[in-house]
């Protein structure tokens, strides 16, 4: 491969499926090797369960944010998250696309400094986020629907921007997720046009 590889950034409210669609599709395409999946650095034990993560401290993150090690940084949910500058600059200057699941307050920043950047939208109906976050158990029922109506607010366009709509089982997401990253991968695909 030549030329630099896209950064395929993945957002999408709490409840959609992101996690499950970008591992599904993570174990599809990386024998191909074009795609590179960054474990993000996180505040939080590496036992706390959840995605594979590097755990850190508050005061590491901030030092290594500090020094310029990150390529993107965020704060959610009352922790920090984190991608390593020079494993995912490395994969992009081999070519591979780099896929990571981040908060929607990066894309800006990414837009603006780290070209080519796709950007692909999860979403999902009201009441299949509903049935989700209920089978997740973590929220109560008034919470359940706060994040519901954040959910319908939730906006990301541009001409960037390719969205996967995950309403119906995992596999029918999964191969919307793969379709997905194709066309994002793809040095032919110009999001101006």
């Amino acid at each position: 491969m030549s030329g630099l590889g896209a950064l395929i950034l993945v957002v999408g409210p709490s409840g959609v499926g992101k996690d499950t669609l970008v591992d599904g599709a993570k174990a599809i395409v990386a024998p191909s090797q074009r795609f590179f999946f960054p474990a993000r650095t996180i505040t939080r034990p590496s036992d706390a369960g959840g995605e594979d993560h590097i755990a850190t401290t508050e005061a590491d993150f901030q030092a290594r944010e500090s020094s310029g090690d990150f390529l993107l940084s965020w704060r959610a949910h009352g922790l920090c998250y984190g991608i390593s500058a020079d494993t995912t600059d490395g994969a992009r200057r081999h070519g591979q696309a780099v896929v990571v699941n981040v908060s929607r307050g990066v894309l800006d920043c990414a837009r603006n400094r780290l070209q080519p950047v796709r950007i692909i939208s999860v979403t999902a109906s009201a009441d299949a986020i509903r049935a989700r976050l209920q089978a997740r158990g973590r929220e109560d029922a008034a919470d359940i629907e706060a994040r519901i109506a954040r959910a319908s607010a939730y906006d990301v366009s541009g001409g960037d921007v390719i969205s996967v709509l995950n309403d119906g089982p995992p596999e029918d997401g999964i191969a919307r997720m793969v379709e997905a990253l194709e066309i994002a991968s793809s040095v032919e695909w110009n999001p101006a046009e």
